[in-house]
């Protein structure tokens, strides 16, 4: 699936119990847009092996497994899913001790200390609460606390189906830094 433009019927997307359902109904390891090998190339121009990253929408991708073997090793990982929380949390209990998951809300970062994270990676998570009601003022609080938790010379990587003139309208924010 693709969000596009949040077609009819893509809403849902926006929805935090449409996640917590589909985690439920499916627990297979899903992708969105890309794996690891075909970001890898632009992520290594951009955040180093030595950075602390946050992974937000992580979901059941294994996105954080793959860059863990490359030599990622600080990575903390956020969902809005207790379901896929406890699920990736208990998948990979022991095996990368550096890596953490936890449920949060994108929307509300506020657990989260200031200038916390060398990289925020953000794989189709904006486009998802693009498809939700209130998007424009959702994105922005995303991006507000997003901005917040970043250092100053930190790095919001985005992966998105969004045309990049349409996206960089929310990210081109002097606010953000």
């Amino acid at each position: 699936p693709i969000f596009g433009g949040c077609e009819s019927g893509m809403a849902e997307y926006g929805v935090a119990e449409y996640w917590e359902e589909r985690y439920t109904r499916d627990p297979e390891a899903f992708d969105w847009y890309q794996r690891y090998s075909g970001l890898k190339e632009l992520i290594g121009q951009y955040v180093k092996k030595s950075d602390k990253i946050l992974n937000v929408g992580a979901g059941n991708s294994r996105l954080t497994e793959e860059m863990y073997e490359d030599g990622y090793k600080s990575i903390d990982n956020i969902d809005i899913s207790e379901t896929v929380v406890r699920a990736m949390a208990d998948l990979h209990k022991g095996t990368m001790a550096t890596v953490t998951w936890r449920r949060m809300d994108v929307l509300d970062l506020g657990e989260i200390a200031d200038a916390t994270y060398d990289a925020v990676i953000d794989k189709g998570t904006m486009d998802c609460i693009l498809c939700g009601e209130n998007s424009t003022a959702n994105v922005a609080k995303m991006l507000a606390g997003v901005s917040r938790v970043l250092k100053d010379v930190g790095v919001y990587f985005v992966v998105s189906y969004g045309l990049p003139d349409n996206r960089l309208t929310y990210l081109q924010n002097d606010a953000y830094g």
